[in-house]
């Protein structure tokens, strides 16, 4: 620049058609999202509260429930643990929310399981009905039922040593929905376990060696 010399002011960049298009959207309001106000007692939303539905009083009964909840449940639409709750008196039906349960760091869920009154709601080859279980103590029973998805349900039971040392327990009446859902056209949906064994899986394999590795162990009968 030459001596005496006046730099030309600066001028704002010019908005292309585009951009002069789109000025005026900054300046409108953005609106707030809102939740719907919620029942303080069923956590579903008072348009579709199901209070109506439910027992006015707890029921009363001589069992206590633990959930173990997935904490993936805990934003679903429809849960229906907190209907089962409120049905129930508070120190009648437990929550627990997680993923791994410690002795040490659930020293009251570790004394429950060690329980010989403790029964775990779970199926397996050595599931016994519940309607066949002798109650022999005096003591009240406690039940743990997992809430989750299968593959979820079967992470946190496997993945626990503590949901083993209950007995595994089983519901006829479950037995019977799933007979009822098959009849009137639900579909079979086998575990990938099973397509495994009996070469019905037609997905193509998996490169990871991880992913090999862990459909090897369910081949095998190993539980991952």
């Amino acid at each position: 620049m030459e001596a005496g010399s006046v730099a030309a002011p600066a001028t704002a960049p010019v908005l292309g058609e585009e951009g002069e298009g789109c000025a005026g959207l900054w300046e409108l309001p953005v609106e707030r999202c809102e939740r719907r106000p919620e029942c303080g007692r069923c956590s579903r939303p008072q348009k579709v509260c199901l209070c109506p539905f439910l027992p006015i009083h707890p029921l009363k009964v001589s069992a206590c429930l633990y959930i173990i909840q997935h904490p993936a449940e805990e934003s679903r639409v429809l849960r229906t643990v907190p209907l089962l709750a409120a049905c129930l008196p508070p120190d009648k039906c437990k929550i627990v929310v997680g993923r791994r349960f410690s002795e040490d760091r659930y020293p009251e869920l570790a004394a429950v399981c060690r329980s010989p009154n403790t029964l775990i709601l779970y199926p397996g080859a050595e599931a016994t009905n519940l309607e066949e279980i002798v109650v022999v103590s005096s003591s009240p029973s406690v039940m743990i039922i997992i809430d989750g998805t299968w593959s979820q349900a079967k992470d946190i039971f496997y993945k626990n040593p503590l949901f083993r040392l209950p007995k595994q327990t089983i519901l006829r009446p479950l037995q019977a929905l799933c007979s009822f859902q098959l009849q009137h056209g639900a579909q079979i949906h086998h575990s990938k376990e099973h397509l495994l064994k009996n070469g019905l899986y037609d997905k193509p394999m998996p490169k990871n060696r991880r992913k090999l590795r862990r459909m090897e162990l369910l081949v095998n009968n190993v539980k991952i």
